[in-house]
């Protein structure tokens, strides 16, 4: 199993400017210099003007949080890794353009609770993937020649969506469920001519975590020759008008007993409901705040480094952060950066 992460700053961080000089200007630069007579008499000051009229500004952005996770296991689409996205960011389109991919090469989406930047990316993987007729082969053969929105309307009598093995995988609490549903339904009832359009004619819903029987459903991925099994883990997240909202981490248990956790958004350092979680694991995926003002809504990089438990400190990758976090040496497993990528098992 491979994770990515794709995201790692906090929901309102947005980027920074840069100035930089191209190399093909930079060469140019150096070039008229070289050959130029005047060239040893021009004072440090114009040559900074020279560098300021070439460069340009630059933005680099912050992605929010989210991961990539990708199982050595047959994909939806026929091909490579199944790839599974945990949340999807406020927008995940550049996110994993950074990395090479679209909508296209992703297989399912974990949505861990209902805010923004972990589901805003839903209307851009659930339209692009509706509307492609190739996205798997099942789709591709469920469809035939005809256009998705005709294809629906037609059969609206037979069943208004598409089947499971034509659109990408939801795995979610049904706690979560309703309240994603209401905050996305607008953006996606947009299949001209179409009714009863839903979360449903773009996903596959698979329901995990504690159900109303008193049955806890997990969800087991191949990883070549093992498995991970995926268990939704409760935390709370924020009180809000008198209620509150719980963020459904997730715990990644593998065949041979190395434990994955990642919490997602949680409100303090270590819950009590959670401790044993932390212990149990081997490698924490944590998230950290880092603004002067805590919010109150995620544990922050002061209460991780002096009050956390060392031996759990070392299992952290710290994540969610404004600006990168400042830390002791060898205190926490690494802080990550976006792109960063760890193999599991660690052995």
């Amino acid at each position: 199993m491979k994770i990515t992460a794709i995201g790692v700053n906090a929901a309102f961080s947005t980027g920074d400017y840069e100035d930089v000089i191209s190399e093909k200007d930079a060469f140019q630069l150096v070039w008229e210099m070289i050959n130029s007579p005047e060239a040893k008499n021009l004072s440090p000051d114009v040559v900074k003007t020279k560098i300021k009229n070439l460069g340009k500004r630059l933005y680099g952005p912050r992605w929010q949080s989210n991961f990539l996770i990708e199982f050595d296991m047959p994909s939806k689409r026929g091909q490579g890794p199944y790839r599974l996205l945990v949340d999807i960011g406020g927008d995940a389109r550049h996110a994993l353009k950074s990395l090479g991919l679209s909508s296209s090469d992703i297989d399912g989406i974990y949505i861990s609770h209902p805010h923004n930047d972990h589901i805003g990316g839903i209307e851009y993987m659930g339209l692009t993937t509706l509307f492609n007729p190739f996205y798997t082969q099942d789709k591709k053969r469920w469809l035939g020649d005809e256009f998705i929105a005709e294809k629906l309307f037609l059969e609206q009598a037979v069943g208004p969506n598409p089947p499971g093995s034509a659109k990408p995988d939801l795995f979610i609490h049904k706690k979560v469920l309703d309240p994603l549903k209401r905050a996305v339904g607008p953006g996606l009832d947009t299949v001209q001519g179409v009714p009863n359009v839903c979360l449903e004619t773009y996903f596959d819903i698979h329901l995990v975590g504690k159900q109303e029987d008193g049955r806890t459903i997990t969800h087991a991925f191949q990883d070549g020759e093992d498995n991970w099994t995926m268990t939704p883990i409760f935390a709370m997240h924020v009180f809000s008008s008198s209620e509150e909202m719980p963020s459904y981490g997730i715990s990644l248990q593998h065949s041979a007993g190395y434990n994955v956790l990642m919490p997602t958004d949680i409100q303090y350092m270590i819950p009590p409901q959670l401790e044993m979680h932390y212990r149990k694991a081997d490698r924490i995926y944590m998230d950290c705040e880092t603004s002067p003002f805590p919010s109150g809504v995620h544990p922050h990089i002061s209460d991780l480094v002096n009050n956390l438990d060392p031996q759990i400190q070392k299992k952290c990758l710290l994540y969610h952060y404004d600006a990168p976090p400042m830390v002791p040496e060898g205190m926490f497993y690494g802080v990550l950066k976006s792109g960063d990528y760890h193999i599991y098992p660690d052995r």
